[in-house]
């Protein structure tokens, strides 16, 4: 019998290698595919202009139908849109660390991130580092990996690619209530960004969604408590998915 599909979407300015401690925990009960979003990793440059709409159509030919798809943060907002306008490709849906319907005072900070990416690219990339990992335990040698894939973007591509992040949710925002699949919204207890209220906002505005809160953990998941998120979507996907 063939294993359920799993299809991770990585976050802003990373590739799917911010998986690996995730895809060790579920590779042996799912095939898991972890495609780079367009101008990440070792696809080539977006436009500035990119939109929410490239970047799901840029990874939609490598996730079979009914698969479980798992985003990260920009990531989570393109698994949303796929689930929204490729339902056929979406068994489940589960939104790691992801924004939803920013407030003013959310938007107002996004904002400033991005600009302070735009004057000063490596300045942007330190505070992204500050913000993800300051009082986690994750190893040096992780933070110094993420460090060079963050820096190793192509600049332009990066900041369209963070407009989508900075604008997007206010695009999907109006339509979650459209994904009828069964969901799972999960961040860290001490996530900055993407706060515990964002996730409980996303598990009200799905139809079928549960939110999990990580206690202790910050923005980098996957990276920071990979068996807790594992354990979390586990026992969802064996509830909701039969898996």
């Amino acid at each position: 019998m063939s294993k359920p599909t799993v299809v991770l979407l990585h976050g802003v300015g990373l590739d799917h290698t911010m998986w690996e401690p995730t895809t060790a925990l579920l590779a042996d009960r799912f095939t898991v595919i972890a495609p780079d979003l367009p101008g990440h990793g070792t696809r080539p440059p977006v436009s500035d202009e990119v939109m929410l709409a490239d970047l799901a159509d840029g990874v939609a030919g490598e996730i079979p139908a009914g698969s479980h798809l798992v985003g990260f943060s920009l990531g989570a907002l393109v698994a949303q849109y796929l689930a929204l306008h490729r339902p056929e490709l979406a068994a489940t849906l589960t939104s790691v660390s992801s924004v939803c319907r920013r407030t003013a005072e959310e938007r107002t900070a996004v904002l400033a991130r991005l600009r302070t990416a735009e004057a000063d690219f490596t300045a942007g990339a330190a505070a992204s580092l500050k913000r993800w990992y300051d009082g986690t335990d994750v190893d040096a040698d992780r933070v110094a990996r993420t460090e060079t894939t963050l820096l190793a973007n192509d600049v332009e591509s990066f900041l369209g690619c963070y407009r989508v992040f900075a604008s997007a949710d206010a695009e999907l925002g109006p339509h979650l209530g459209r994904i009828t699949v069964p969901a799972l919204a999960v961040t860290g207890e001490n996530d900055p960004g993407s706060t515990p209220e964002m996730t409980r906002r996303l598990a009200a505005a799905l139809p079928d969604c549960r939110a999990v809160i990580v206690p202790g953990a910050r923005h980098m998941l996957p990276v920071e408590r990979p068996r807790a998120l594992v354990d979390s979507l586990t026992t969802f996907l064996g509830e909701r998915a039969h898996v």
